[in-house]
């Protein structure tokens, strides 16, 4: 039973003030009067409830609404209508608490949807022009003052000092040096920083994540009307009781005691309580979590498979060598490359595109991208094949004698370039693991996770790399995308299984994995849009993190609804042998639901935070967390 914020605090005034008056009026002698002005606080109540109970029968799933119902009307036709009222302001209370919690869970949301700017300053020439943040276009040079929200994704053009804590969660400096991306979102807490954009308000990063956000408040949590799958045998049940302590007794008021206390507020507030509480700490730890069956599915799984590059590497990969096969000089190499590679969205584009220096590129045409094989277009009259080896070759190249992965550190990644059906290059990657890779999969493990799998589309010296450097002994390379369902399905086959990935090549297994979890939310890209869960912040502990909550939510919603709805059914045994009057009761139940309430709000409780905080993130590179470096 759902209704405005308004209305429910208004039910809880009237009835507060029925249940007052009334008492006023039958302390001072004056019952007939007090008994009419406790049944219309009850009936202010009863009205919605019995709308709300039509339409659950309507749509023929009656949930435990029907059980509060049953004791109002009860109450009023056994002439207790001090109970009715009673039992109405314990039901108005209980609604109270649950907007003030979900109100209370909710900042964390609403402070992102408010963070947007709508106005910034573009540079044309020598002057400085206030514009629409609609307005800008890839390309504009724009000017974020400090104190400024960075309004598109874009390069700084000199030097950055950056608060991005609406992203990450941490409220650490970062420093961004020229030729370094930054995300809109984030806030300028240096001096004026110059950058040019690389993409639209719409199509930027920021703009993503609120996408993200109003769909995570749109949508309601399956454990929220976790009540109404136990009605199918707590309705019959309570019923049956009271119908026996009436029969047993030969007193109507027996079974009006028992119906009061069996009024199932623990379910029907408790539990969405802890939900969206869990939700609103996921989102504080820099985790959105789209719809709470995520929640819920994440503190079942058992298995995590997880993607390689931008996921348990950093995602900023650098060409650190490039081995030549034919007449093709390495700058013309360089430059090809990065000309088909620069409207691609894979990690390693970017990295190809910086490697070919700050000359302008040339135009590709014809471009095709095969997701987690490779990249092909015409430049400047050439076909210009790059990916893998596989990929290259059948483009009809032939693939040169050197091997490159054998001179270069385990982990590299080498990208090959064919230009014209002919291999001319292998141009080698790297991307360092991220620093907190090990510790967030050891997190796991001691969290009950009894596989971390590496799915991935690198070959297996690459893979075998980084998951030796991370503690991951079970390894699926060369997977292609159709290659990652198969294997996440194979998974899924044994026990619930979630899926971690960055990039396209990884939507099609985080769609079809029990829990799918994006690296980034890097504006609409097509992983974000197939997960449940996206970690916004640039750091795989993250993961650890909201599993760790999701299991904690869990557990405590479950504690909230059984541990209150055993303590009902002891009130029920004593209600059905005569030891507790209706009135009695009902007070009896409001502090029952006030325990299971203020249980279930622990789920808003601060995560521990087990990693270190530097003073100033960006000055140097992470360090591999062993002497050799990997990445890919």
């Amino acid at each position: 039973m759902t209704m405005p914020d308004g209305l429910r605090a208004a039910r809880l005034a009237v009835t507060l003030a029925a249940l007052a008056v009334g008492g006023a009026f039958a302390l001072a002698g004056g019952d007939d009067t007090a008994a009419w002005i406790w049944t219309a606080g009850a009936l202010v109540q009863l009205v919605p409830l019995v709308r709300a109970t039509v339409r659950s029968v309507v749509r023929r799933q009656p949930d435990v609404d029907v059980i509060a119902l049953l004791a109002i009307v009860g109450a009023l036709l056994a002439g207790e209508p001090l109970a009715a009222v009673v039992v109405a302001v314990m039901l108005a209370t209980g609604e109270a608490l649950e907007d003030w919690a979900a109100g209370r869970a909710e900042r964390s949301l609403t402070a992102l949807l408010s963070h947007a700017p709508d106005r910034t300053q573009r540079r044309v020439g020598g002057v400085l022009e206030d514009v629409a943040v609609a307005d800008v276009r890839p390309g504009d040079r724009l000017v974020v003052v400090s104190g400024e929200v960075v309004p598109v994704d874009g390069v700084v053009l000199d030097r950055a000092v950056l608060d991005e804590s609406t992203l990450t969660g941490e409220a650490v400096p970062v420093v961004r040096d020229a030729g370094q991306p930054v995300l809109s979102g984030v806030t300028n807490i240096g001096p004026p920083a110059e950058l040019r954009a690389t993409a639209t308000a719409a199509d930027s990063t920021y703009a993503g994540i609120v996408r993200l956000v109003s769909r995570a408040r749109s949508t309601k949590p399956p454990m929220v009307r976790l009540a109404d799958r136990w009605a199918a045998w707590f309705v019959p049940l309570t019923l049956f009781v009271a119908g026996g302590a009436w029969a047993w007794s030969g007193d109507p008021v027996r079974a009006l005691a028992v119906l009061v206390v069996a009024t199932p507020c623990p379910l029907l507030l408790a539990t969405p309580i802890a939900m969206v509480s869990g939700i609103s700490r996921s989102a504080r730890s820099g985790v959105i979590v789209k719809d709470g069956r995520g929640l819920e599915a994440l503190a079942r799984v058992r298995t995590v498979c997880v993607d390689k590059t931008g996921t348990l590497t950093a995602g900023h990969p650098e060409v650190v060598d490039v081995t030549l096969f034919g007449e093709v000089s390495e700058a013309d190499v360089r430059s090809l490359a990065a000309a088909v590679e620069q409207l691609s969205a894979h990690p390693f584009a970017a990295a190809m595109v910086a490697a070919a220096g700050s000359a302008p590129l040339p135009v590709p045409t014809q471009v095709e991208e095969v997701a987690g094989e490779g990249v092909r277009g015409r430049v400047e009259g050439r076909v210009v094949a790059v990916g893998t080896r596989a990929f290259v070759s059948a483009n009809g190249a032939s693939v040169g004698p050197a091997d490159p992965v054998a001179t270069g550190v385990p982990g590299d990644t080498v990208a090959w370039v064919g230009v014209e059906g002919q291999v001319v290059a292998a141009m080698r990657l790297r991307d360092p693991v991220r620093p907190e890779a090990r510790r967030t999969v050891q997190r796991l493990n001691r969290a009950g996770v009894a596989r971390t799998v590496l799915v991935t589309g690198d070959s297996l010296d690459v893979a075998t790399g980084v998951a030796d450097a991370v503690g991951i002994t079970r390894v699926h390379a060369g997977c292609t995308p159709a290659g990652k369902v198969a294997r996440v399905a194979e998974e899924q086959s044994t026990q619930p299984t979630a899926m971690v990935g960055d990039g396209v090549n990884d939507a099609p297994s985080l769609a079809a994995a029990d829990v799918g979890i994006a690296m980034g939310a890097r504006g609409a890209t097509a992983s974000s849009e197939a997960a449940d869960l996206v970690i916004t912040a640039d750091r795989i502990d993250a993961l650890a993190d909201v599993h760790h909550i999701a299991r904690d939510t869990i557990r405590i919603a479950r504690i909230s609804a059984v541990g209150g709805m055993a303590l009902s059914g002891v009130a029920m045994v004593a209600a059905a042998v005569g030891l507790l009057t209706p009135v009695a009761g009902a007070v009896l139940q409001e502090g029952i639901d006030v325990l299971a309430i203020a249980h279930a709000l622990r789920a808003l409780g601060p995560l521990r935070r087990r990693r270190p905080t530097p003073a100033i993130v960006g000055l140097s590179p992470p360090a591999a967390p062993n002497p050799t470096r990997v990445g890919g």
